[in-house]
């Protein structure tokens, strides 16, 4: 009776955790593809780039092609050493392009901040756009993230893009991490002025020069690798409307590559939020300690069901086999649609544990180091727990 009992109450727990876990991101503002705007104040698009050779191209082409009347844009390369700076001389040699070669990281501060603040301090636009390398963005992208900024009152204005996964490794945890993202960060929590909750996606903000200035600029949160976590919580706790919408229409990125790639980016991640939020640890913890069970109890839940019914189980037995069946049924179902709002195929919903276990072992190495202090490697530059 006991391994009965225990199974349907896992039954009705798991239930009710898979449904909550992906029913948390709601994005209500929306970014449709627009026309230009009637007025078009300059727009300057600031985007930072370290030895990224294989996404600069594309990304400040896209950008130059823009339909919005009046912008221009600022490459700061920031001290790369592979093909990056020949990439950018030859495209300021075809297009009206402003390369800038930043200087040695000054003490205190972290890569990506170091190199916006160069690149703001020679904009001249009513409004700054900062956008990563390894973001794709369509042509009434800028005209359509502008509009809607102006429509919702925005002083920051944020979009969450559509996330390319092209290796097999991609399709089976960046949905997962993605699914744990949208039940740490509710977008509604966000667009509420009378929460405190503030995030941004660092891979595209739109921002008021005016209140870029006011809250001090990226000198304000210079020493934070998750820079667009600090603007944003700069911005909206000081009083400034902060919105973040649904921009997969008009904006792609593609983040990382490969296992090792995505191992380096997201314990990079998750030890900075941690990091950020001692009180977090524990949470990390048991959250790394549920992906790993789930990983490996969810499979052997039926096998167990199946050996206890063989061994005698009768009724009961036969009913933990249907509970798991049923359970893993409503688990690969719900993954499979998240699936394909990614443009992944169906079929990637049966690796899940193995994308659980993945996840967990990125949280347990995360929270290690937080613990022993050891820190992270991003982009060639060690950052460590202050």
């Amino acid at each position: 009776m006991i391994y009965f009992v225990a199974s349907t109450a896992f039954f009705i727990g798991g239930l009710v955790i898979i449904h909550w876990l992906h029913n948390q991101y709601h994005l209500d503002i929306v970014v449709e593809p627009t026309p230009p705007p009637q007025h078009a104040p300059l727009i300057s698009v600031c985007i930072p780039a370290r030895d990224e050779e294989r996404n600069i191209r594309t990304c400040v082409e896209a950008m130059l092609a823009q339909d919005y009347p009046n912008f221009e844009v600022i490459v700061l390369d920031d001290r790369s050493t592979d093909s990056t700076p020949e990439i950018l001389d030859n495209l300021a040699k075809v297009w009206n392009l402003r390369k800038v070669v930043g200087s040695d990281l000054s003490s205190g501060w972290a890569g990506k901040p170091h190199a916006l603040s160069q690149a703001s301090a020679i904009a001249r636009g009513e409004w700054f756009c900062f956008v990563d390398s390894d973001t794709f963005i369509t042509r009434e992208a800028l005209s359509s993230c502008y509009s809607k900024a102006i429509e919702t009152n925005a002083d920051l204005f944020t979009i969450m893009t559509f996330q390319v996964t092209g290796s097999f490794w991609e399709k089976v945890v960046m949905p997962l991490v993605l699914t744990a993202l949208s039940v740490g960060f509710s977008p509604r929590k966000v667009n509420d002025p009378k929460r405190k909750d503030a995030i941004a996606n660092g891979q595209f903000i739109l921002i008021k020069r005016s209140v870029y200035d006011a809250i001090g600029g990226h000198e304000s949160v210079k020493n934070s690798i998750v820079e667009d976590k600090a603007i944003a919580e700069q911005v909206k706790w000081k009083g400034y409307r902060l919105i973040v919408a649904d921009g997969t229409r008009i904006a792609r990125t593609r983040m990382y590559t490969s296992l090792p790639e995505m191992w380096e980016g997201w314990t990079k991640n998750i030890y900075l939020g941690l990091r950020e939020q001692n009180a977090l640890i524990l949470l990390g913890v048991f959250g790394a300690l549920l992906a790993v069970l789930a990983a490996f109890f969810l499979p052997l839940w039926p096998l167990l069901g199946i050996f206890w019914f063989l061994q005698d189980g009768a009724w009961m037995a036969a009913a933990v086999i249907v509970e798991s069946f049923l359970l893993w049924s409503f688990l690969l179902l719900v993954r499979a649609q998240s699936l394909l709002k990614l443009e992944i195929p169906a079929w990637y919903a049966l690796t899940t544990p193995l994308g659980a276990a993945v996840f967990g072992a990125m949280m347990f190495a995360s929270a290690w180091k937080v613990i022993s202090r050891t820190g992270v490697t991003w982009k060639g530059r060690v950052y460590t727990q202050q």
